[in-house]
């Protein structure tokens, strides 16, 4: 994950508008989304988002997706478009972020995307699957309360797929979400990614 301005993950980014287009080239699929500044990687498609995004198992053809720090919407637009019938849930603190998620899904006649605050998803919905580039950046116990509050939504089937720079800690960030219960293994490995995959709380 590329090095962040200070202000993405705030709830009101504190630099002025300056809209951009960024190109989402994948493997299955090509499309331009609208960014900006103040969100995260707003002048291009981040190296780690690609990788979840052409490496991690499709998401499920119907039920409750969910991307954690939705950005711009890259992974959220990206499993509406491959997975019409399911609904995904695209969640970030940043207000421009969210906005810009809404303005792309209408662009792209996705009404499958459903975009909200943190606090605004119910804590009862169940997630069949996650998809995140987590911001490691805000620091290790802010990232393990944010992973913990959403792992611990996962359906007793779901999975979640996390993609994180080895040299910021994937290794030792598996090593702890075994440890919390959450069995959590390497899938895949490409350039300096690692891409996690993570099953829901084991019975205690």
């Amino acid at each position: 994950m590329e090095k962040p301005a200070a202000h993405y993950f705030d709830a009101q980014p504190g630099v002025a508008s300056a809209p951009r287009t960024v190109a989402v080239n994948l493997r299955d699929r090509q499309f331009e989304l609208t960014s900006d500044a103040g969100v995260f990687s707003a002048e291009h498609l981040d190296s780690g988002t690609k990788v979840l995004l052409d490496e991690a198992p499709p998401p499920p053809a119907s039920g409750t997706v969910l991307d954690i720090g939705c950005g711009y919407g890259p992974i959220a637009i990206t499993c509406a478009l491959r997975s019409p019938a399911a609904q995904v849930f695209a969640v970030d603190v940043n207000e421009r972020a969210r906005e810009l998620t809404r303005a792309n899904a209408a662009t792209l006649a996705l009404a499958n995307v459903d975009v909200r605050a943190p606090d605004d998803v119910p804590p009862d919905v169940r997630f069949d699957a996650i998809y995140s580039n987590p911001p490691i950046r805000i620091g290790k116990a802010a990232l393990h309360e944010l992973l913990m509050r959403w792992l611990s939504q996962l359906a007793d089937e779901g999975r979640a797929f996390l993609v994180v720079q080895r040299h910021l800690g994937s290794d030792s960030l598996a090593d702890w979400l075994n440890q919390q219960g959450f069995p959590t293994k390497r899938i895949g490995s490409k350039a300096s990614f690692r891409l996690l995959q993570v099953h829901a709380r084991t019975p205690a």
